[in-house]
């Protein structure tokens, strides 16, 4: 019966036993081919992709993953596009996810509460009114 019995998921019967390990090698000093990159090292690689012709080549003579070096080109692109739009001074609001056996108001007022205070705040009201009644409550805690 003790034949029978598979001693590996790749057991295959073939008449080939299981040997142990004749060497076993612990790698602890490789860091692997992970590699930290400085702003002004990705900087400069993506100024110099944009004067080559092949980025692919580009990449091997850097050793460096084009995937890489595209994503710091669109990175830097969303930065500079991001620091060219006017600073916004109004607040925004986001819509408030609360749970689901609160009701929702179907006129398109949102309600606040600060403190055990209520404030319902309509579709028309103005900013800026509505700013200062929540830092108003906010104030009075």
């Amino acid at each position: 019966m003790e034949d029978d019995k598979l001693t590996s998921a790749l057991d295959t019967r073939i008449g080939v036993g299981l040997k142990p390990p004749r060497r076993v090698e612990v790698l602890s000093t490789m860091a692997g081919r992970r590699r930290l990159w400085t702003l002004e090292q990705k900087l400069a690689l993506v100024a110099d992709m944009e004067h080559c012709d092949n980025i692919a080549a580009f990449a091997r003579e850097r050793d460096v993953s084009t995937a890489l070096l595209y994503t710091w080109r669109r990175e830097l692109r969303y930065a500079v596009e991001a620091s060219q739009m006017p600073p916004r001074h109004d607040p925004m609001f986001v819509p408030v996810v609360g749970p689901a056996s609160a009701p929702v108001p179907n006129d398109g007022t949102v309600e606040v509460e600060i403190g055990g205070t209520v404030v319902r705040i309509g579709r028309n009201a103005r900013t800026d009114l509505a700013v200062a009644v929540i830092k108003a409550l906010q104030a009075g805690q």
